[in-house]
């Protein structure tokens, strides 16, 4: 692209080191404090950067897109999922999208069997225990969990994320099963230990914990509804560390408050920072505020990531993390 230096507007505060890079190869509009922009703010930011290096808190849809300037040319999402961004509308438009995709496998899959330790072995209800000050000393039945070697562990979406999963559930001793809209390649079965369902109702309806780790698409949309959910068996627990639409919610407060469902460890909600207060209530769910990417080198990979797109563009090439709506 014909520019002396690319007019980058960042919509969130980044790490320091990842803003001060930015700052020495474009000319960057950075966040002055870490409050999403309003939609007055985003649509000022289209219409005059060239590039608009947005975050999974901001809606990318088609009316924004439509006020975009003649100067917006790329999209750099700072992370790996971009179902707040309309990719479709973007390159109607013309305009690029890229992500950061594989920086946060291996930090989600970290926290996805924390939560699957955390709910099994209810550990937030000891920690309550010794923080409230009334731990009297050990007893033999007191806050007994379930072990989890020997269960069974549906993953539901074995991509990246998903088979670092597996590879730490593996190492606990757990059996992997795993339902995908395309089924791994033998070998890969073979590596992980997994078996494929091609139901996702066999699966769901067998497992002893089910680790949603898909993205948000419109397929995936309450993908675990009521009636899946009503397959699970009493005695299972769910973990969501992908996107909190993937599962009813309203549904699923319902089946833990009732008892049909043991117990859930969930990172991510539907409606974002509006949490279902009922949720709160329940002793037998571990609630996260969207922490699973949330490691110093993972932000900072994702943002060497962004800026090798940007700077890519700016010579004249294809961002090699590019998105096209054929991948979604």
């Amino acid at each position: 692209m014909a520019s002396d230096r690319l007019s980058v507007v960042v919509t969130r505060r980044l790490p320091d080191p990842v803003e001060r890079r930015l700052g020495e190869l474009f000319d960057v509009q950075l966040r002055q404090d870490d409050t999403p922009m309003t939609r007055e703010e985003l649509i000022a930011a289209v219409q005059s950067a060239d590039v608009l290096v947005p975050t999974l808190s901001d809606r990318i849809d088609a009316g924004l897109i439509g006020q975009a300037g003649e100067r917006l040319k790329l999209i750099a999402n700072y992370g790996a999922g971009v179902d707040h961004i309309d990719v479709q509308t973007a390159r109607e438009r013309g305009v690029l999208v890229s992500n950061t995709p594989g920086v946060s496998a291996d930090d989600t899959a970290d926290m996805t069997m924390g939560l699957i330790l955390a709910v099994t072995r209810r550990l937030p209800e000891g920690l309550a225990v010794m923080q409230g000050g009334d731990w009297r000393g050990w007893a033999p039945t007191t806050l007994l969990g379930g072990r989890i070697a020997g269960r069974r562990l549906g993953v539901l979406g074995l991509g990246r994320i998903g088979q670092s999963v597996a590879r730490r559930a593996a190492a606990f001793g757990m059996d992997i099963h795993y339902h995908n809209r395309r089924r791994l390649r033998p070998e890969t079965e073979e590596e992980l230990g997994a078996t494929y369902w091609e139901s996702l109702d066999q699966m769901v309806a067998r497992m002893d914990v089910i680790s949603i780790n898909c993205p948000h698409t419109p397929s995936t949309f309450h993908l675990m509804n009521a009636r899946r959910l009503k397959l699970m068996k009493p005695e299972a627990v769910i973990v969501n560390t992908s996107r909190g639409e993937v599962i009813d919610e309203n549904a699923l407060t319902r089946m833990l408050r009732a008892g049909e469902i043991a117990g859930a460890g969930l990172d991510v909600y539907e409606h974002g920072a509006e949490v279902n207060p009922r949720l709160r209530d329940l002793k037998n769910v571990v609630l996260l505020p969207h922490m699973g990417s949330a490691t110093v080198e993972g932000r900072l990979e994702m943002g060497e990531k962004v800026i090798l797109n940007i700077k890519t563009f700016d010579d004249g090439h294809r961002p090699p993390d590019q998105v096209v709506p054929a991948m979604l």
